[in-house]
């Protein structure tokens, strides 16, 4: 269960369906009607989303409903919006917030991930997908750049030349393409994707959680950060308790096993030098 306070409403979400678990929130992208659009009422809702697992840290998984994730921003919300829109970051906040979220973000993309869905997408640690994917930026065919982490966090994630191709030639990736640039990192059958997603954070799971945010701290700090930033953390990271006890743990095991295998190796040598009892005929 959450923390107290923490526990997000169902009903409380118009444009997002929501499951809550013990150690990882699930969301849905829920506007079928306009293929899961992120509009100003999505930004809201996310908002809250991120503010309960600041409080209460846990992995959330992003998807779409209907076979798409987000074919992009709202369309009819963009085109009427002005100078002073755009200076106040509306997408570009919500994205960089998922972003810095203290536990990871995993995206499970399937058909459209367009434009505003895209940098959403982005915006995770980690990108899985279903060989129906479609992933890419056409905001300079409408008239503007993708602006809410497109510009800058693309190159990172796929490299200079790959990220102007998207960009300024409008190309959008197919998944294998996607998968080979390493964009996506696995890609499942539709049926399948959500499943993947959870054995993801799964994995995740296992880890010391501790470790897993501090972990994702410092791999997001500046460079010139580093590595004091990385001493400064281990310094925190090897006086927690867990840091003990799992490595007491693997210490414990690792003698079980060596005696285990100390205990065959004698029984063997025993029975090789026992003598032979049989009686001669």
């Amino acid at each position: 269960m959450a923390a107290a306070g923490t526990a997000l409403n169902p009903a409380d979400f118009r444009t997002l369906k929501i499951e809550e678990r013990r150690d990882r929130v699930v969301v849905l992208l829920n506007r079928p009607e306009v293929r899961n659009a992120i509009d100003q009422q999505m930004v809201d809702e996310l908002h809250q989303v991120c503010a309960a697992l600041e409080r209460d840290p846990r992995v959330l998984i992003i998807a779409g409903t209907g076979g798409v994730f987000a074919s992009g921003a709202d369309i009819a919300q963009l085109h009427g919006r002005r100078r002073d829109d755009a200076l106040q970051g509306i997408n570009s906040a919500i994205f960089a917030r998922i972003a810095k979220l203290p536990m990871p973000v995993i995206a499970a993309l399937d058909g459209f991930c367009l434009g505003g869905g895209a940098e959403l997408a982005y915006a995770a640690d980690f990108r899985i997908g279903t060989p129906s994917v479609r992933i890419g930026n056409p905001e300079a065919g409408l008239g503007i750049l993708a602006a809410a982490g497109a510009s800058w966090r693309l190159k990172e994630l796929v490299g200079e030349p790959k990220a102007k191709e998207i960009l300024l030639a409008g190309h959008v990736l197919r998944a294998d393409e996607a998968l080979a640039i390493h964009l996506i990192t696995e890609i499942h059958e539709a049926p399948e994707l959500m499943e993947a997603a959870h054995a993801l954070a799964d994995r995740v799971g296992k880890q010391d959680p501790l470790a897993v945010r501090i972990t994702k701290s410092v791999f997001h700090a500046p460079a010139e950060s580093h590595p004091l930033i990385d001493q400064l953390a281990q310094g925190i990271l090897f006086e927690s308790q867990a840091k003990f006890d799992r490595m007491q743990a693997f210490l414990d095991k690792k003698s079980d096993t060596k005696s285990d295998t100390t205990s065959a190796t004698t029984s063997a040598n025993n029975a090789d030098q026992a003598p032979d009892r049989k009686q001669p005929s």
